[in-house]
C-alpha cells in the first residue's frame, strides 16, 4: 500500500492517450507531490490509505493553450474590426506603450482565473514585464510557459535593445532553471515577435540562447499574407528564413502558421517545428485558414490557442478546438476531418507534444496531476454511456460552460467554478480600472 496525497474518483474519466480511451468509473491518484501515479479502472485499483474523494461528471487532462497574449485582457475590444497590421501598428501598440508592469499583472490575474474557468490549466504566453506575469500565475496557481517578447520594431526600444531583453531571459534562466515554483508552475523560454519585427542577426542569436539552454522558442510565424513581404521576397517564405539563420532547431514553436506552403510544411516537419493553431484570432482578423489537415498528415506537432484576448477575444480553448475542426471540414470538404478524439486530443495531449511537454496534458503516471472536472448531467449529453457520443457531444456540444472544478500539480484552485486562491470579483475590478484608463 502506498500513501498517497488523494484519490479522485468519477464515473468517466478521459485520460487523453493516443486512443482516446473513455475509462468508466475509475480513479486518478495523486500523490502529495501532486503527481499522478494511477490511472484506471476502480475495480482494478491498488489499495490505497489516502483520502477518496467521489466526484459526479468527467475528469480530463488539464487543457493546453499554446499561443496566447493574456495580459491583453485589459486591451479587449479594441481595435476589433482592423486587418492584422493595422490592428497592431494604430491601436495595440500605441496602447500597450501605456501600460506598465502593475497593468500587466492585472490583466494576467484576471485573464489566468478567465482561462482556469474554462478548464486551461497551461497557457504560453508571449508578453514583457516577466515578473509582472509570473506573479500573477502564481497568486492564482495556474502554469505558464513564459516566453518573454523579444522585438525591434518602432517603439519597443523603451524595453531595451532585442539585445537586452534576451539576455534577460537568458540570466533568468541560468539563474533559475527553465522550470521553477511549486509544482514547476512556471517555464521560462525566449519570444521573438516575428521574422518583421527583428533583424534575421537576432533570429539567429535567439535561437542559439534557447538551444543552449533546452529552451523553448515561441514566435509568430506568417500569420497574414502582408505581415512579411520582405522576408519572403529575400528568402521565400518566413520558415526558408529561420531555416537559413539556424532558428529551426532545439523546441520551436511557430504561432499561427497560415501562410506556409507545401515545402513550407515539408521543412517545418524535417525540423520537428510545432504549430500552435488560433483560428478564432486568424478569422477574426482575416488573417486566412491555417492548413492544419496538411501539417498533422506531414507529422507536424499542432497545438491549439487563443491567441490574445485583445484579437481573439475570449480565452476558450474549447472554442478554438470548434472552430478548428469546422474550417478544418469546410476546407477540405471532409466531414470526417479532424474528429471529435481528435480535437480533444489537440486541446490536451498533441498541445503539450507541441510544447515539448511530456509531463502535462494526459492522465498518467508520472504527469502533474493537472486535472479539469466536467459536468455529465447538463443536456449537451444525449447518450453519456456511450463512449462515441459521449465525445461527440463534450467537443461539439459541451465545453467551458461544463467545468465545474480543476486541480494544478494536485491542488485545486477553481471550485465550483470560483478561483480558491484570489478573489474573483476583485480581479475583474482591477482588470476594469486598467482597461477604462486605457480606452480613454
Amino acid at each position: 500500500m502506498t500513501s498517497l496525497g488523494v484519490r479522485l474518483t468519477a464515473p468517466v474519466v478521459l485520460p487523453c492517450d493516443p486512443g482516446c480511451s473513455v475509462l468508466r468509473d475509475a480513479v486518478v491518484d495523486i500523490d502529495a507531490g501532486g503527481r499522478i501515479t494511477h490511472v484506471g479502472p476502480r475495480s482494478s485499483a491498488p489499495p490505497t490509505d489516502a483520502p477518496v474523494r467521489a466526484l459526479p461528471g468527467a475528469l480530463v487532462p488539464g487543457l493546453i493553450n499554446t499561443h496566447a497574449h493574456t495580459p491583453m485582457s485589459v486591451l479587449r475590444g479594441m481595435g476589433g474590426d482592423l486587418p492584422l497590421l493595422s490592428w497592431l501598428y494604430d491601436v495595440m501598440w500605441p496602447a500597450e506603450g501605456r501600460l506598465d508592469a502593475a497593468d500587466v499583472r492585472a490583466g494576467m490575474t484576471a485573464g489566468t482565473v478567465e482561462l482556469l474557468r474554462t478548464g486551461c490549466t497551461t497557457s504560453v504566453e508571449m508578453y514583457f514585464f516577466m515578473d509582472a506575469v509570473i506573479e500573477a500565475v502564481t497568486a492564482v496557481g495556474s502554469r505558464v510557459v513564459l516566453t518573454p517578447g523579444i522585438i525591434a520594431a518602432p517603439g519597443w526600444d523603451r524595453l531595451g535593445t532585442w539585445q537586452q531583453m534576451r539576455d534577460e531571459v537568458s540570466a533568468r534562466i541560468d539563474a533559475v532553471g527553465l522550470r521553477s515554483g511549486p509544482g514547476e508552475r512556471i517555464e521560462l523560454g525566449y519570444g521573438p515577435h516575428g521574422a518583421y519585427t527583428l533583424p534575421p542577426e537576432a533570429l539567429e542569436s535567439v535561437g542559439e540562447h534557447a538551444r543552449e539552454r533546452g529552451a523553448l522558442v515561441h514566435m509568430h510565424v506568417a500569420e497574414a499574407a502582408n505581415e512579411d513581404l520582405a522576408q519572403r521576397e529575400a528568402y521565400g517564405s518566413v520558415p526558408a528564413l529561420l531555416d537559413r539563420v539556424g532558428m529551426l532547431g532545439g523546441r520551436v514553436l511557430a504561432a499561427h502558421g497560415v501562410q506556409l506552403s507545401d515545402d513550407d510544411i515539408a521543412l517545418l516537419a524535417a525540423r520537428g517545428t510545432a504549430v500552435a493553431h488560433c483560428p478564432g484570432s486568424n478569422a477574426k482578423l482575416a488573417a486566412g485558414i491555417a492548413r492544419v489537415s496538411a501539417l498533422r498528415r506531414a507529422g507536424v506537432r499542432v497545438g491549439l490557442g487563443t491567441d490574445g484576448p485583445a484579437s481573439g477575444d475570449d480565452l476558450d480553448l474549447w472554442a478554438e478546438a470548434r472552430l478548428a475542426g469546422l474550417l478544418a471540414r469546410v476546407t477540405s470538404g471532409d466531414a470526417a476531418a479532424l474528429t471529435a478524439a481528435e480535437l480533444l486530443l489537440m486541446a490536451t495531449r498533441d498541445g503539450a507534444a507541441a510544447i515539448g511537454r511530456d509531463d502535462i496534458g494526459a492522465l498518467e503516471p508520472g504527469r502533474w496531476a493537472d486535472l479539469v472536472h466536467v459536468d455529465l448531467s447538463d443536456s449537451a449529453f444525449v447518450a453519456p454511456e456511450d463512449d462515441a457520443q459521449l465525445l461527440s457531444n463534450l467537443v461539439w456540444a459541451g465545453g467551458s460552460r461544463l467545468v465545474r472544478d480543476v486541480w494544478v500539480a494536485g491542488e485545486q484552485v477553481l471550485a465550483d467554478r470560483e478561483p480558491t486562491r484570489v478573489n474573483r470579483a476583485a480581479t475583474t475590478a482591477d482588470l476594469r480600472k486598467v482597461a477604462a484608463r486605457l480606452h480613454t
